[in-house]
């Protein structure tokens, strides 16, 4: 069987043949397939959180004084200052109420908390948020551990329902956006593709780029890949997604022209 052979079956949208045989599957079967995808990509989320920057948070928090508090713009720190709170190759936590320079932390992300503000430091630059003068935010242990306990969980849960379904309206209005243009790649190409089966098709091109994130994220949070590589994956996901949208109509069949038919029949 030639490479170029249309698929009859489709499973795997890993490959331009795989992702081509989706023209002609039910609007079901890509809706399932999307759904295991948008499962990896949401797990890799959670898994990202869980290991990486949620325990950073709670040994911050066993740092706290015992009292504390943000309250109209202002934080009321009752230690030592400056003070490294946390810190892991990811995410670092500081207090330096006058934002004076003196602890930089190697990590990818800095959160310095200031008198008025928080400086974020990262690859991306420094840049500064203000307290809101309307609410009251506990900075000591006795209050910030119990509401982490019951807050952290229903952020995960926000998270992941957040990145699985977010995925699935994403995929469906770059597929709205794109079917288009695959359409018309295949009539000047002669293949035969209905704006039905190019819908399809262009759904289900974007999620090997969506599992190209997935992977970096979790290569990223162990370590394997640094901030800057994570970033050239991620952009890599775009332009792998336009790849598989114009080379994956290849591998449909040509259109068969139409027979005329016979006047005098």
């Amino acid at each position: 069987m030639s490479v170029f052979t249309e698929p009859t079956f489709a499973w795997e949208p890993i490959t331009p043949r795989g992702v081509a045989a989706f023209a002609r599957a039910s609007f079901e079967r890509l809706l399932v397939v999307q759904a295991i995808f948008a499962l990896i990509a949401t797990a890799s989320v959670v898994w990202f959180l869980t290991d990486g920057i949620f325990p950073a948070v709670d040994a911050a928090i066993s740092q706290l004084p015992d009292g504390g508090e943000i309250r109209a713009g202002q934080l009321a720190w009752q230690d030592d200052a400056p003070v490294l709170l946390a810190e892991n190759p990811l995410l670092a936590l500081s207090v330096d109420l006058e934002h004076g320079g003196r602890l930089r932390s190697p990590a990818d992300f800095q959160f310095e908390f200031g008198r008025d503000s928080v400086l974020i430091f990262s690859l991306f630059g420094e840049s500064e948020l203000y307290y809101s003068r309307g609410y009251v935010i506990a900075a000591n242990q006795r209050e910030a551990r119990p509401a982490w306990g019951a807050w952290s969980p229903e952020i995960l849960a926000l998270v992941a329902m957040g990145t699985f379904f977010g995925l699935l309206l994403v995929w469906a209005i770059l597929a709205t956006m794109y079917f288009l243009p695959v359409w018309l790649v295949c009539f000047f190409v002669n293949r035969d593709l209905t704006f039905r089966a190019s819908w399809k098709l262009s759904a289900a091109a974007l999620m090997p780029g969506a599992l190209l994130v997935a992977l970096a994220l979790l290569l990223y949070e162990l370590g394997a890949f640094d901030l800057v590589q994570f970033c050239f994956a991620f952009g890599m996901h775009l332009i792998i997604g336009w790849v598989y949208l114009f080379l994956s109509p290849m591998f449909l069949n040509r259109a068969e022209p139409k027979e005329d038919k016979n006047p005098f029949a």
